[in-house]
């Protein structure tokens, strides 16, 4: 349990304070220099209160800055820097209001507004350079077209330094941003040997020898919908593969100068790294659940129709004409499921868990012969149902946590070819049929669930 005083509760309002003066004041400004053309006097009345907003609300959002710093999670120059920046805001703010009192000059209030334009975009840029890292907007610049993969791909894995090829290259592309040398979340941080030991308010990071006692893999296993799961939802996901490689890593020791070829390993782990070498991680791919032939754009009319029945249709990608259909506010009846026919060439990815989907309505999910996805989780689908998807060829995912489904029912998966991820939790299927469903599935990921929460201080929070 953590307890929140009342400065650091306000202080968490920050950046939700911080953006309306800094819109308020942009105006302002703008207003100001429009007046310089005789056409836009009008709105000169307006200035001298917008200052004053803008102002009042620059001096609010100092304060709630500032007792968030006190939380100790963000480096201390930026934050200093920043500080020192956002009262000057406001003080020039509320000296530009003073200043529309006393009938300054024109030249005056305009110079004045631009160096407050310049004020605000650097004080900005220091703020989100302590959200985000200090090279969050150049870092887009230095992209050489290899995309945003968290772990380059290294030319011969088994000669490549464990932590200088593989683990720091994944840390800095996904957790340097929350616990590297600008900000220190839970006063944590990653970007060296040296502070990745030493660990965060809530233990050690990382225990050599055992992931399952390192806070770090313990938050990267914690589902999503968990506040301490991390990173947090709303930044990029570590893949399970990139997951495998850490709890491998510090499973062996947590070497920070042995190469890979050096660190024990099975051949499930041989397999695992091989998929981060140049060429082999190409090769694996080469299999998209987004289909690279060319798909005519969905009938309108037949897309209304879905809107109207309420199911949520948009691009599984980008532009792309492949589709993406999800019942979150739809019922899975036979009348809805049918409406999705139409689209049996561009619908790729369905989901249509948490409703009262039951076998018979599997009958017309299995026409859809073009998904590579389905989320059947928390239906009433049962193994006569989720048979029904052996004739979905290119199938690459299925999610059954939550249903009947037994082991019997998942063998029938088999034939296949494509399939890559089945997720079985809370499932029909029993711990002692796991070790025969990993001998019918041999390269496929079955996630059984099953793992290990631990209880953290700070799943409960009390505000004081």
């Amino acid at each position: 349990m953590i307890l929140l005083s009342i400065p650091e509760f306000i202080g968490r309002f920050h950046p939700i304070l911080v953006h309306l003066p800094i819109g308020i004041l942009l105006l302002g400004c703008l207003f100001q220099l429009l007046t310089i053309n005789p056409k836009f006097l009008g709105v000169r009345p307006a200035v001298p209160l917008i200052y004053l907003l803008g102002g009042l609300g620059a001096v609010f959002s100092s304060v709630s800055g500032y007792l968030l710093s006190q939380s100790g999670d963000y480096d201390g120059n930026m934050v200093d820097i920043h500080q020192w920046l956002g009262i000057s805001v406001s003080i020039i703010s509320l000296s530009v209001y003073a200043m529309y009192r006393k009938q300054a000059s024109e030249g005056s209030l305009n110079i004045v507004a631009v160096v407050l334009i310049v004020l605000i975009s650097v004080t900005g840029h220091y703020g989100g350079s302590l959200t985000h890292g200090s090279d969050y907007i150049t870092s887009a610049l230095k992209d050489d077209g290899k995309g945003k993969a968290a772990i380059p791909p290294v030319a011969n894995v088994q000669q490549a330094m464990a932590y200088t090829h593989m683990i720091q290259p994944l840390l800095q592309n996904r957790c340097y941003s929350c616990h590297g040398a600008d900000k220190q979340k839970g006063k944590l941080r990653l970007d060296g040997k040296d502070f990745i030991f030493k660990g965060g308010e809530d233990g050690k990071a990382l225990v050599p020898g055992s992931a399952e006692e390192s806070e770090l893999i313990k938050r990267l296993l914690l589902p999503s919908t968990n506040d301490d799961h991390m990173p947090p939802k709303e930044k990029p996901q570590l893949t399970p593969e990139e997951i495998a490689l850490l709890q491998w890593w510090v499973q062996q020791g947590a070497d920070f100068n042995k190469k890979v070829q050096d660190i024990k390993q099975s051949e499930k782990d041989k397999a695992l790294l091989l998929s981060f070498q140049t060429g082999a991680a190409k090769k694996e791919n080469k299999l998209s659940d987004i289909p690279t032939a060319e798909v005519s754009k969905a009938d309108d009319a037949a897309l209304e129709k879905l809107k109207q029945a309420g199911v949520v249709v948009i691009p599984a990608v980008g532009s792309s004409n492949y589709l993406s259909a999800s019942f979150v506010t739809a019922k899975a009846d036979i009348g809805v499921l049918k409406l999705l026919e139409p689209l049996k060439k561009q619908l790729i990815w369905l989901n249509v868990a948490n409703t009262a989907l039951d076998d018979k309505g599997m009958e017309t999910i299995a026409k859809l012969d073009n998904l590579t996805r389905v989320n059947l989780s928390r239906t009433k689908v049962a193994d006569k149902g989720v048979t029904l998807l052996k004739g979905i060829n290119h199938l690459q995912y299925v999610n059954l946590v939550g249903t009947k489904v037994t082991a019997k029912g998942v063998q029938e998966l088999n034939p296949l070819k494509e399939l890559n991820s089945i997720y079985l939790y809370q499932s029909g299927v029993t711990k002692a049929d796991e070790a025969l469903l990993k001998k019918v599935f041999p390269k496929v990921t079955l996630d059984f669930g099953g793992y290990v929460v631990p209880t953290l201080e700070k799943d409960t929070t009390e505000v004081k």
